[in-house]
């Protein structure tokens, strides 16, 4: 017998496009999904559990469209020469940092940060894994955690050339061993792409046998993409071609791949992702933080390019993260008044289509069908909120509000800003202190 969830007496945010703002209306969930939506009194009984969301907006639970879980033991390493470009960032900190990775410090990465995703109310994560010494099992490790945490994860290995063939041909492996486990076991909570690091670490033929790994699983590809002008320069000066045209000459681009970053684009470049409907996902904080460049978000979308926003593991918190990218915008446009449209879309629409490709059903949105991962988020609007202001009040008020409670499938995660879930945080920190200690010894 099905669950049945009433949460009542609130502001529903639809997203999507237009996103609507209903009021007076109450939100029935079935079986993991959002069965109805209309006036409490239409809605009959009984209710397993039903949630009074008075004084709070209900919206969809936020997707993050580029991820990594695995950076979590980072946080506060100081041990990294100090890098001049991104290449010595990742010679001095990331490359050697997931060299050293084991699959319990992949274990508990991941476990910390969906902990902090379902406080900060994002649902559902699009993550790409890097730990050359312990592949075998690491996306299981990961998958474990995702299951436990109710969120939802589409899952990845990074495959690259860097630390040579039998490495290479380990993460090839795992990709497609995880891709056949999510074709056959059919979980909800689970989806996998096929991982790869990015076009200047890899050779023609690995790129030509995770395409055709691809084909053979009909799964798309996880890759960066001309993140920094270096990635570009390498490229041009091996193969002749950018990274995006060399991708699209192995056939790697396509309607269920990422490109992620996609800062350092040609006008060639733009032309070919918006050809085969690749998604982008614009990662500013990171880039910012590198300081490899501003992706242009305007031309990108101006060309018809899907356009979406993640994180880089910079955060989980995707409001934080698109208020960055609208800051950016202006900065990168030299125009205070430019983007605004062009920032909300790629979250509040293009993430939640890039979510929706990925499961097979809508994810994302609150519309009857779709998924029932939704955020009941503490605010009392100031101003009028409607169809005409609500991307306003998410950008510049909601943005800076508290996630009271997160569902995932119709499941309770967090209410009233405690976790809903089986999990001793203070015990999971303390495992992760000792195993960030260990690792930073390694490091």
């Amino acid at each position: 017998m099905s669950t049945r969830i009433l949460i009542h007496n609130g502001t529903i945010l639809t997203f999507g496009s237009p996103c609507r703002v209903l009021e007076g209306q109450a939100l029935l969930i079935e079986d993991g999904r959002i069965a109805r939506i209309a006036p409490k009194d239409a809605i009959p009984g009984p209710f397993d559990q039903v949630i009074d969301a008075g004084g709070q907006v209900v919206m969809p639970g936020l997707v993050n469209a580029h991820m990594h879980f695995y950076s979590t033991l980072v946080r506060g390493l100081g041990k990294m020469a100090p890098s001049a470009n991104f290449q010595e960032v990742l010679d001095n900190l990331w490359w050697r940092l997931d060299r050293q990775l084991s699959l319990d410090d992949v274990e508990v990465s991941a476990q910390v940060v969906l902990l902090d995703a379902i406080r900060k109310g994002t649902t559902t994560l699009v993550d790409h894994h890097a730990s050359p010494h312990a592949i075998t099992g690491s996306l299981d490790r990961i998958a474990g955690a995702v299951q436990a945490s109710g969120l939802r994860a589409c899952l990845c290995y990074e495959v690259s050339d860097r630390d040579g063939a039998a490495i290479a041909a380990e993460g090839l492996e795992e990709n497609a061993r995880f891709a056949r486990r999510c074709n056959r076991e059919g979980d909800p909570q689970l989806r996998a792409l096929f991982g790869l690091h990015a076009a200047f670490t890899l050779s023609d033929a690995t790129l030509d046998r995770a395409a055709a790994l691809g084909r053979e699983l009909g799964v798309g590809f996880h890759v960066h993409v001309a993140e920094a002008a270096s990635d570009v320069t390498a490229n041009i000066e091996k193969h002749g071609l950018t990274p995006v045209a060399r991708l699209h000459a192995h056939g790697l681009l396509g309607g269920k791949s990422i490109a992620a970053h996609a800062v350092h684009v040609t006008e060639a470049d733009i032309d070919l992702l918006a050809a085969t409907d690749t998604f982008v996902a614009h990662n500013p904080q990171s880039n910012l933080n590198n300081a490899v460049g501003i992706a242009d978000l305007l031309k990108l979308t101006a060309r018809g390019v899907r356009v979406g926003l993640g994180t880089d593991a910079m955060t989980v918190n995707m409001l934080e993260e698109v208020r960055v990218a609208l800051w950016a915008q202006h900065l990168r446009q030299d125009n205070p008044s430019c983007g605004f449209m062009e920032v909300a879309h790629a979250l509040f629409v293009r993430n939640p289509e890039l979510a929706s490709r990925l499961w097979g059903f809508p994810v994302g949105t609150l519309q009857e069908g779709a998924a029932a991962d939704l955020i009941l988020v503490d605010y009392h609007p100031p101003t009028p909120l409607n169809g005409d202001t609500v991307l306003g009040h998410l950008i510049f008020g909601l943005s800076q509000a508290t996630v009271d409670t997160t569902l995932c499938a119709g499941r309770v995660l967090m209410a009233g800003k405690r976790l809903a879930i089986d999990v001793d945080e203070a015990a999971l920190a303390a495992r992760s202190r000792d195993l960030a200690r260990k690792l930073w010894d390694r490091f």
